[in-house]
């Protein structure tokens, strides 16, 4: 089997819409590690796919402000501003169907989803020393939130990171691995990511996709958005 697996879309449906089109052909399942919203000017659009489409998706923290069920407080002004805009604009049957996401861990056959951490997931694993004390609950995790793609192995010899290349899933280890942002990088690269998991070859492949960040930043200006959320999608950061 393969899946696609995306996570921080962040409403950002051009992101999106470049991803499918560049995994067109390559997968039978799609897979979300959650923040379907927030930032981003269309999340709606964005919702109504992901309940057509995802297989199984697990909530973020953004998804969660979204539908009141986390403290803005703990939000930085911008991402405050975005997750207040994202509430008032939600339908009501996507707004629902956020409420009832899951908290990660889920398991999809032999691996699992969770957005932040196996153990917490607001809790962002940034460096091999965030990894060391966890004990996933599957030999295959993904995960996101960091918005940075890669991941870690955890083997008797230690945490290491991984760059985003094609991993080979070794029994003999554990794997975290993020598909990055699909609508918002922060790994200075600003194409749209993901990442493809053969289930048979044991094999997960991360790759990007191009898309003109300018359509995007123009409907953040327009619904009202703040600027600099339109900005930061030119640097991936």
């Amino acid at each position: 089997m393969r899946f696609l697996i995306i996570s921080d879309i962040h409403a950002n449906w051009d992101a999106l819409d470049a991803v499918l089109n560049r995994a067109e052909g390559k997968y039978d399942i799609v897979l979300n590690c959650g923040d379907l919203v927030g930032y981003g000017p269309e999340p709606n659009r964005v919702v109504d796919w992901c309940r057509a489409t995802n297989a199984a998706v697990v909530r973020g923290n953004h998804d969660k402000a979204a539908v009141g069920l986390a403290d803005l407080e703990w939000f930085n002004p911008v991402a405050k501003a975005a997750a207040i805009w994202t509430s008032e604009i939600l339908t009501e049957q996507n707004r629902m169907y956020l409420a009832a996401l899951p908290v990660g861990p889920l398991a999809v056959q032999d691996f699992s989803l969770v957005h932040g951490s196996p153990v917490d997931e607001d809790e962002y694993l940034v460096e091999p020393s965030d990894v060391g004390g966890l004990i996933p609950d599957h030999t295959l995790s993904f995960f996101g939130h960091t918005h940075l793609q890669g991941g870690f192995y955890l083997h008797r010899t230690g945490v290491h990171s991984l760059a985003a290349e094609s991993v080979f899933v070794d029994e003999t280890a554990a794997y975290l691995l993020n598909p990055g942002s699909v609508g918002q990088p922060r790994d200075h690269d600003p194409r749209a990511a993901f990442a493809i998991y053969d289930s048979e070859l044991q094999r997960v492949d991360f790759d990007r996709a191009e898309y003109d960040p300018a359509l995007t930043a123009r409907k953040i200006v327009e619904a009202g958005l703040p600027e600099v959320l339109g900005l930061r999608l030119f640097r991936g950061a």
